[in-house]
């Protein structure tokens, strides 16, 4: 077994197109929280962990999600015990989402952030 000089995963770069929207989306639709915010970037925490999202902005048509056979793959999965509630609440928010499915017993949604970045949730 090899020993990695890595920890963990601290940040993730998500590309936007409007940092100031972008922002209080991921805070109020989310609802996560936004540690701090500047021209150049806001940093979004995720929860009790060490994990944080930073949103960049930029003018170009690009997207935190690959293509496999040309159609959206996310790269970025979320969990949250209440499913079925936060697949509801996104809908009351007119986020773009997909329906519910399930695979073995686990049941996971895909929906889009309002720059159009593919994200999962699961649980």
């Amino acid at each position: 077994m090899c020993n990695s000089f890595i920890e963990q995963v601290h940040y993730i770069r998500i590309p936007v197109k409007d940092l100031e929207l972008s922002a209080q989306w991921y805070r109020d639709v989310l609802g996560l929280q936004l540690l701090n915010k500047t021209k150049e970037l806001a940093i979004i925490k995720v929860n009790e962990g060490p994990f944080l999202l930073i949103l960049v902005p930029t003018p170009d048509e690009t997207f935190a999600h690959f293509t496999l056979d040309n159609e959206p793959e996310f790269s970025i999965g979320f969990t949250s015990p209440e499913l079925s509630k936060f697949h509801q609440h996104l809908r009351d928010h007119q986020v773009k989402v997909e329906d519910i499915k399930e695979d073995n017993g686990h049941a996971f949604f895909h929906f889009y952030d309002p720059n159009g970045n593919k994200l999962q949730v699961h649980w």
